[in-house]
């Protein structure tokens, strides 16, 4: 049975020309950059050529880019140095739908006594500007705003937000994993001063990740012990993985268009029938600002995790919300800050494509969708009996009551 990979969110396959470029780098080439030798010279070199595709692709500076292990880190890392470098400043400002990299950190500082705000977003998922612009204070040692939501994909005006926290001398992060690869980003004209790269979700291995830090920034450095990455992230190179990760920087460089065009034709043809074919579905999030990549979907009068169980039997890959927290079966946080109605936050669904999705897979999974649907609702316990499935007068008992 084909697989039909809708899951590009959580993660990306590997380029085929990612694996080539790193294959060599565990076998012929396996020197230690930071050694003295010219064996080990050889691939500084080409791990310096990785840092400048990476920085090409946020049109940064190469010596802006710090290696990491995962979006995770770089994201714990962002925040944590603007701690250590102003340790008289305890306030954080985020949003109410950032990922768990940023969210549950941000909960653990706040039983260590920070003060955290969350932004909260309206229905369609949008930030709501007034209220961080108030919220922006003289004891505020970082604001992390997420460039786009990895469930919904929504925009953020990060942008903006960057530059209204300069203009009151406080330091700017954006959780950029979602986003990077999918958008044009140029860090030449705005004022982010960290910005967190994950490779696994452009095409890269697992396991890779960066961390732009602007020049000037003050910055404390996560892991000590040794001197690599210019003493602001110690440990010896991924060497294989981020000469992988300048590959995927390079192919997503020139897919950007493609993303921009192709993959959203994709997706908004996904979402335009499914919608016409399934009565009590909705899109979840902003429909214009938004990855050209994501669809958010919720099915009335069902449960998310039973779609995605018979979306499976066919080999169709989706999600219930981010991956990394999946295994709840608890609405996703970002669907409840959004205020989707409980009955439809049950039944979402995220579908995200990827430069390698074809016509005739969206096809098969319009194909298949409808008679999941309406088979799980003829056995949900919300749905009248009595009803007909294409009602969409249809009304559960919780919201009669």
């Amino acid at each position: 049975m084909k697989t039909i990979y809708f899951d590009n969110n959580a993660t990306t396959r590997v380029a085929p020309e990612v694996l080539d470029a790193m294959l060599p780098y565990f076998s012929e080439l396996y020197g230690n950059p930071s050694s003295m030798h010219s064996f080990g010279g050889k691939v500084a070199y080409e791990l310096e050529k990785a840092r400048e595709k990476v920085a090409a692709l946020l049109n940064a500076s190469h010596d802006e880019i710090i290696f990491t292990s995962c979006g995770t880190e770089s994201d714990n890392t962002a925040i944590r140095s603007a701690l250590d470098v102003q340790p008289d400043k305890r306030h954080i400002i985020t949003s109410s739908v950032e990922h768990p990299a940023v969210r549950s950190f941000c909960n653990q500082l706040e039983l260590k006594g920070y003060r955290i705000t969350e932004i909260p977003v309206d229905q369609n998922g949008l930030l709501d500007m007034d209220i961080y612009e108030k919220s922006l204070s003289p004891d505020t040692a970082i604001v992390s705003l997420m460039w786009a939501n990895n469930e919904t994909g929504v925009i953020f005006p990060v942008e903006k937000a960057a530059e209204m926290a300069r203009s009151r001398g406080i330091i700017f992060h954006t959780d950029a994993v979602q986003a990077v690869g999918k958008i044009p980003i140029d860090m030449a004209k705005n004022y982010i001063d960290k910005l967190s790269v994950s490779g696994h979700k452009f095409h890269a291995p697992k396991g890779i990740g960066a961390l732009y830090l602007r020049k000037g920034t003050k910055y404390s450095p996560y892991l000590i012990g040794g001197h690599q990455e210019k003493n602001r992230r110690s440990g010896t190179e991924n060497t294989p993985y981020i000469i992988g990760m300048g590959k995927s920087a390079e192919l997503a460089s020139a897919n950007m268009e493609k993303e921009g065009s192709v993959v959203r034709y994709l997706r908004d043809k996904l979402e335009n029938e499914i919608l016409k074919r399934i009565p009590n579905s909705r899109i979840n999030g902003e429909r214009e600002l938004r990855l050209p990549n994501t669809a958010n979907i919720s099915f009335e009068f069902v449960e998310g995790e039973s779609i995605l169980l018979m979306l499976n039997e066919f080999g169709i890959c989706a999600s219930s919300g981010s991956a990394c927290t999946s295994g709840s079966l608890q609405p996703s946080h970002v669907l409840r800050a959004m205020g989707i109605p409980f009955t439809m936050a049950h039944g979402s669904i995220r579908f995200s494509l990827s430069v390698y999705n074809t016509m005739e897979e969206v096809d098969f999974v319009i194909e298949k969708l409808p008679p999941i649907i309406e088979k799980l609702r003829s056995i949900s316990p919300y749905w009248p009996p009595d009803s007909n499935p294409h009602d969409l007068t249809v009304r559960t008992k919780h919201e009669n009551e």
